[in-house]
């Protein structure tokens, strides 16, 4: 078993089938770190193979249909994460000669004491994949999104929408960087592309964002392009007491306090919320760390203005985590929609008279977004919707809805020619009420 271990390639293999295998559970995908490969090119190349698995997902259920009549033996262990990886490396990494991938991925099932039973059924699957290479890897991409979610994202943007951001999943996305001030000098050594206010995009990098010019120094922090604007749209101002609610992963506490307002940044997560803290740290900037369940925190209406980016089926987000089109389903939404209402409401109970509030979510689902809105002018009589202009966001009006509100979707087209994609987002703005 040492022996088979020590071959060249299969540790990085193994690593992925494992990782995917956990994220196939149901646990969110996190990049394989030095802790478990130590070679930063293993490590790229068995992310890469986690990712491609999870953004052609449905392609590979399409394969998996015709070369395997009985479906995939259960409680075999890692078998399907290792069949997953096996089919990306000959149909979409053309860098791994077929032979490889097809002596591995059976290595790699004999590794793993349930999966081994079946080393024969690998071999002759993958071999049958290889056979049929050319019509496998053409497969239409309709096939990467869900029924259920396609048909309610074709409703909701239209067909040629969804086509392209089938396009928009099996590519890898750009680094979307947001800076602390403005700086062209830092923007050339990075070779990136201003999109939008304060964020630049980098479409290519031969570094860890560690490594890259200006992190260090706490010049930037990483921020998609959408997510960047709803602290934006807060308009927060110097001395303003202001709470980020649902605050991890940090990025727009950092965008509030770097305006110099006061912030209060409150999380359920304390683990996420020491990252936050370090983060802040690493940019020389401060904010109040308050660790707690949002809907339990009272501290009566203090606060000049309230973010919420509320806990969303993050849908929006396929193009950066496309393991939520395998994780979320109808009734999970339904959840969240609830206890979204219920965050909006006590959110606006901590807002001074004439304070502003944002309710923002990274998702695609009217559910979630426009029919919010709604909920709120009929539940929330404190609230006014105070609707959003072009001219906040430098005459970009191409999101704005008839509401005043802002719809992101990912293959919006973006300022300044820019392409990549976004992720999708709803910003709704309201001011309460002083009588």
């Amino acid at each position: 078993m040492t022996e088979t271990r020590d071959l060249p390639g299969l540790k990085l293999r193994l690593e992925a089938a494992f990782h995917l295998k956990s994220v196939l559970e149901g646990k969110p995908f996190a990049p394989i770190g030095p802790d478990r490969l130590a070679e930063s090119r293993d490590r790229a190349l068995a992310n890469r193979m986690v990712t491609t698995a999870l953004r052609r997902h449905g392609q590979i259920d399409a394969v998996f249909k015709e070369v395997l009549a009985k479906g995939v033996p259960q409680r075999a262990g890692i078998l399907e994460a290792v069949l997953r990886i096996a089919v990306v490396q000959l149909l979409w990494l053309d860098d791994i000669p077929a032979h490889s991938a097809i002596h591995l991925g059976v290595e790699s099932a004999r590794a793993d004491k349930r999966a081994g039973r079946f080393d024969k059924l690998v071999n002759g699957v993958l071999r049958s994949i290889q056979r049929g290479a050319d019509r496998f890897g053409a497969l239409d991409n309709a096939m990467l999104i869900p029924g259920w979610l396609a048909s309610q994202w074709t409703g909701a943007y239209g067909a040629d929408a969804v086509t392209r951001f089938c396009e928009i999943l099996v590519q890898s996305p750009p680094l979307d960087l947001t800076l602390k001030a403005p700086d062209p000098d830092l923007i050339a050594v990075l070779g990136g592309q201003p999109v939008l206010g304060p964020t630049v995009r980098l479409t290519e990098r031969d570094a860890a964002v560690a490594d890259l010019a200006g992190f260090a120094e706490g010049k930037w922090w990483v921020q998609d392009v959408s997510a960047a604007l709803p602290a934006r749209l807060l308009g927060a101002a110097r001395g303003e007491k202001i709470l980020d609610l649902c605050a991890a992963p940090g990025g727009k506490t950092a965008q509030l306090a770097s305006a110099g307002a006061e912030v209060t940044a409150l999380d359920i997560s304390a683990d996420r919320m020491e990252r936050v803290r370090a983060n802040l740290d690493r940019l020389d900037l401060d904010a109040e760390i308050v660790v707690a369940d949002a809907l339990g925190y009272a501290p009566g209406p203090v606060f000049d203005a309230v973010l919420l980016d509320a806990p969303c089926s993050a849908t929006g987000t396929f193009r950066r985590h496309p393991e939520v089109l395998l994780h979320r389903n109808a009734q999970g939404i339904a959840e969240r929609v609830a206890l979204q209402r219920r965050m909006l409401a006590h959110a606006a109970s901590l807002l001074k008279p004439g304070g502003r509030l944002i309710y923002c979510v990274c998702s695609l689902e009217a559910d979630e977004g426009e029919q919010q809105l709604g909920w709120a002018k009929k539940e929330l009589p404190d609230l006014e919707p105070a609707p959003i202009g072009a001219a906040e966001l430098d005459g970009w009006d191409v999101p704005l809805t008839a509401e005043g509100t802002v719809r992101l979707t990912p293959s919006m087209t973006l300022p300044n020619g820019v392409s990549g994609g976004l992720d999708g987002f709803f910003i709704a703005r309201f001011v309460k009420k002083t009588a």
